[in-house]
């Protein structure tokens, strides 16, 4: 009795991946993005969450985050990109309140694609 488990082929993964509308892709995307930001600016559900509070790693997801729904928006519609927008404003909320060294009006992370969150 074999104890492998059963090899897929490459053309399984590309049929899956047809089948998801580009809205959940995008969806998607946006959720993990939004989910390693929270981490890094110490939101986890752990009693170590504040040693996972990484202020640099934080501002690079929430660019990317920004300048993914901000480009991808007309393109889902408002029903699906209010939400994510919702969560990346609460986002940079707690970016600004926890960090030491304030960024300028406009200047936080996300905010050339959001505009200023103050």
């Amino acid at each position: 009795m074999s104890t492998n488990p059963p090899q897929s082929h490459p053309d399984d993964a590309v049929r899956d991946i047809s089948e998801v509308a580009a809205v959940e892709v995008i969806g998607s995307a946006c959720v993990h993005l939004m989910s390693a930001a929270a981490v890094k600016l110490g939101l986890a559900d752990s009693d170590a969450a504040d040693q996972e509070i990484d202020l640099d790693e934080a501002r690079k997801l929430i660019n990317a985050l920004a300048g993914l729904v901000t480009a991808a928006a007309p393109e889902i519609s408002d029903m699906h990109a209010r939400p994510i927008r919702d969560g990346l404003r609460s986002l940079q909320l707690r970016f600004r309140e926890i960090s030491s060294i304030p960024d300028a009006p406009g200047k936080g992370p996300g905010e050339k694609y959001t505009g200023s969150v103050i």
